[in-house]
């Protein structure tokens, strides 16, 4: 149980450095990196606590806590998975109803050429 606990710690550590670097050299926006921070913090914190991931394992009515921290994980990482999911959905609608925006315009700016050449 011990190599599982301390794998998952440095596991965690991995997690954050890499979110902070990322953060730092802008491939991640802040905003999005708070859940993976949030995330690796708790994977962090359970990961050593022992009594909390026993009373964790205890709440969750499994018998080993190395597996309700598992469990734990993959919940915690299916959620930040859904909240990433949501924020491109979000955007690729943006996207399209920008695109349909500028094909407007450029509609526009074509009969207004066409408009001015005929006049001129």
């Amino acid at each position: 149980m011990e190599g599982l606990l301390n794998f998952l710690t440095g596991l965690a550590v991995v997690l954050i450095a890499m979110v902070l670097f990322s953060v730092r050299r802008s491939h991640i926006r802040v905003e999005y990196s708070v859940s993976w921070l949030g995330a690796a913090l708790t994977l962090l914190v359970v990961s050593r606590l022992h009594p909390v991931l026993v009373r964790l394992a205890a709440l969750m009515g499994i018998g080993q806590p190395p597996l309700a921290l598992l469990t734990l994980v993959g919940c915690l990482f299916l959620l930040v998975l859904f909240r990433l999911s949501v924020i491109i959905s979000k955007l690729k609608d943006s996207n399209i109803a920008m695109a349909q925006r500028l094909a407007i315009v450029e509609y526009h700016l074509r009969s207004l050429h066409e408009e001015n050449q005929t006049h001129g």
